[in-house]
């Protein structure tokens, strides 16, 4: 594991306290995890990206036209 010296605004530092008792956690785990999670969701994005640009418009019609067409399931009308 490694150390990292990390400068923040007094106003952030004191809502990361908070939300760590909160969630019962120390403000290391807190801002551990926290990193993870936007780590994550932008390495999410860029696959999906990756995946996207793959495809073809013409086969993204040819799974829609699988779906079967029915009604919608009740509390999912719009």
């Amino acid at each position: 594991m490694s150390a990292l010296s990390l400068r923040l605004p007094e106003s952030i530092h004191r809502h990361i306290k908070e939300v760590a008792k909160k969630e019962g956690v120390s403000i290391n785990q807190f801002i551990s995890s926290a990193v993870s999670e936007k780590i994550s969701a932008l390495m999410t994005e860029d696959y999906l990206k990756s995946r996207a640009r793959k495809t073809r418009k013409g086969d993204f019609g040819k799974i829609l036209a699988k779906v079967p067409s029915r009604k919608p399931l009740p509390g999912d009308e719009l």
